[in-house]
């Protein structure tokens, strides 16, 4: 259950303060190890996460993985072909009736998608080790199965739509749909970082498989911890906080009456982007989910949401200096702190925002292991194999296509990007820039007894010098002494 606004809380401000990690293997082999060694990093990370006094209710952790495919065919569930098939964990209160009625707007919703919901399962689980808060609050968690794809390329796009379309419907608290994709699938609640390897046995069968991992272990910045706002979300993991989120979320929520895509249609048919109540982790997982399914790319996204800064420290060329500018006209920046892990499935990849305070090291290994984190030692590695290692860059995106093993440069990314497209051209041809508009007429700007107006309003001439001109004629906010003794409005006796 999610908590209400009362007295000073309020959902808005929910913030994160976190442990992330991500592996790779870039031989692109699935293996339980990698399952195992990604759980042992989020153990390793146990001081980053919080837990309450009983040190059994944690804030929360989760891991991303790749469907495991074999895994999910040992459970007797006759699923088709890899990505012939979506499935994902879904969050229901724990009252059955509710809980069924539930599950049959998604399948209201599924049929009238084109698609079929194949199979439910009720995913297992060990309550025993959760804390009081964690078990009062527990929800019941079930696994569905989504088949019926028309195209395999389009099938995530369903999925997303099928998703919105069910949230739409199921305004409660006690619901949420923690993935649905036919290539990763998420495992999280409101547990520690130690627990949720106990809690969710699935993740302890040998033939629980994957090449890709992504944790994050939860401390949740003066909020409340609740299983929905536990991480990884579907394609992000985020340590730090976004401190534009009030106007990233506005300005979203504005947009959305004009934006809509090929892919998408018109996003009011599945509106809202982003999902009320929710912490600033998931607004921006929201975000960049929906700019990933209209058809940019991942790295595309990224870059258009967490923008790099340039100087002379840092200099850029001329065509990235346009794709930044012009996106800028589209999408304000989400401004950090933040360390950011994400992926759709195939590319995986990790950034620090422009101002880089929340640093993330990696490590590639001789036996093409990829290890990221927030911070290092998090898995006990030889050193006499470890190939590279390094830091993250402010602004600067590393990339893994997970298919090919192969790492991606972020200056191979920002070239590609800046020079998919005429972008200079757009700003030159398409951009009329008000500060160069002359209408050459000039107005009067004489004021009919302007003295006598000024000392009715107690403005003196110290003030105009001092305060209003330097106000209109540089647009900047003026420097003024401290010990202002004016007189509080409420309190004059003047107008």
């Amino acid at each position: 259950m999610r908590q209400q606004d009362t007295g000073l809380y309020r959902q808005e401000y929910e913030h994160d303060a976190c442990g992330i990690g991500m592996l790779v293997n870039l031989k692109c082999d699935k293996s339980h190890s990698l399952v195992d060694n990604a759980l042992t990093v989020l153990e390793n990370m146990k001081h980053r996460g919080a837990e309450a006094a009983d040190n059994k209710s944690g804030d929360g952790a989760g891991i991303l993985l790749q469907i495991p495919h074999e895994f999910i065919l040992l459970q007797g569930i006759p699923v088709p072909e890899r990505l012939k098939y979506g499935t994902g964990l879904v969050f229901l209160p724990k009252d059955q009736a509710l809980a069924d009625s539930y599950l049959d707007i998604i399948r209201q919703e599924t049929e009238k998608a084109g698609l079929e919901l194949f199979h439910i399962r009720e995913v297992p689980v060990n309550s025993d080790v959760l804390g009081d808060a964690s078990a009062r609050t527990e929800p019941k968690i079930l696994q569905i199965f989504i088949t019926g794809a028309r195209e395999v390329q389009k099938f995530e796009t369903e999925l997303y739509l099928l998703r919105k379309h069910i949230e739409r419907r199921i305004d409660d608290r006690d619901f949420y749909i923690v993935s649905l994709s036919n290539r990763v699938i998420v495992y999280k609640g409101m547990v520690t970082s130690n627990q949720l390897r106990e809690y969710y046995p699935d993740l302890g069968s040998p033939f629980f498989t994957s090449a890709l991992a992504m944790v994050h272990s939860r401390f949740s910045t003066n909020t409340f911890p609740t299983w929905s706002l536990a991480q990884p979300f579907r394609m992000l993991a985020h340590n730090g906080e976004i401190n534009t989120i009030r106007s990233n979320r506005s300005w979203m929520e504005a947009r959305e009456s004009v934006l809509g895509s090929e892919q998408l249609g018109l996003v009011n048919d599945f509106s809202p982007i982003i999902q009320p109540g929710m912490s600033d982790s998931a607004s921006f997982d929201n975000v960049l989910e929906f700019f990933v399914r209209s058809g940019l790319s991942l790295p595309h996204a990224v870059a258009m949401m967490v923008p790099e800064s340039f100087n002379e420290k840092n200099p850029i060329s001329q065509s990235l200096k346009d794709f930044y500018e012009y996106h800028s006209i589209l999408m304000e920046p989400w401004d950090g702190p933040a360390a950011l892990l994400f992926t759709d499935g195939r590319y995986a990849g990790g950034m620090l925002d422009r101002n880089g305070l929340r640093p993330s090291r990696y490590l590639v290994t001789e036996d093409g292991l990829l290890v990221m984190a927030s911070e290092t030692g998090c898995l006990k590695i030889d050193p006499q194999i470890v190939r590279t290692k390094g830091s993250l860059q402010p602004g600067k995106i590393m990339l893994i296509d997970t298919e090919t093993g192969q790492i991606i440069a972020d200056e191979d990314i920002k070239k590609n990007l800046s020079e998919g497209q005429e972008y200079g051209k757009w700003l030159s041809e398409g951009r009329t820039e008000l500060a160069k508009l002359r209408s050459g007429r000039k107005a009067a700007y004489d004021v009919e007894d302007y003295l006598s107006k000024l000392r009715g309003f107690d403005f003196t001439r110290e003030d105009i010098q001092r305060i209003i001109i330097p106000m209109c004629s540089n647009g900047q906010e003026p420097i003024s002494s401290m010990g202002n003794d004016t007189q509080l409005a409420v309190l004059s006796e003047r107008p």
